[in-house]
Formats: C-alpha cells, structure tokens, sequence
C-alpha cells in the first residue's frame, strides 16, 4: 500500500536550517522514496512499510544529532504521488 506523509521539522535551536537540510538530504538518498519539499513541509511518498522504515531511522537520527526537535506529521493511507 503507497502512503503519503507529509512533515515539518523544528529543530529547537537558534541555528535550524542545517539540522532540516541534513534530514531532507537524507530522506532523498533513498531512492525508493518520492520526496517533495516546499516553504512549508516535505512530503514523503512510497510504500508504506518502507517509508515508515526509514522515516524510524532518519527521525532516531535527527534526535541523536541534535538536542531537541520537534516532528509534526500528517499521514494519508492508500495515496500515490503524481505531479498532474
């Protein structure tokens, strides 16, 4: 099933911009995952067991690297991505 989330970060630090780049850089690493960022959000698209996987890892590393951060998150179940 293809699931679609769709994420802010808010990295509790005057310096924010690098610890959200480095997230969404690493979320477009993997190239199973559809990924869309705008001003706002990223939205991540694919199948749900592997979007929730690396969603589990990439969150566990942004807690690791930095010392607090906030993750707001919406999912839609049985969505696929097109550009139309």
């Amino acid at each position: 099933m293809d699931i679609g989330v769709e994420l802010s970060l808010y990295p509790l630090r005057a310096d924010f911009i690098p610890t959200i780049q480095d997230f969404i850089d690493r979320l477009n690493a993997d190239a199973r995952l559809k990924v869309v960022t705008n001003s706002l959000s990223t939205q991540v698209f694919g199948d749900y067991e592997v979007v929730f996987e690396v969603l589990r890892r990439e969150i566990k590393g942004t807690f690791a690297s930095t010392e607090k951060a906030v993750f707001v998150m919406k999912v839609i179940g049985n969505y696929t991505y097109s550009d139309a």
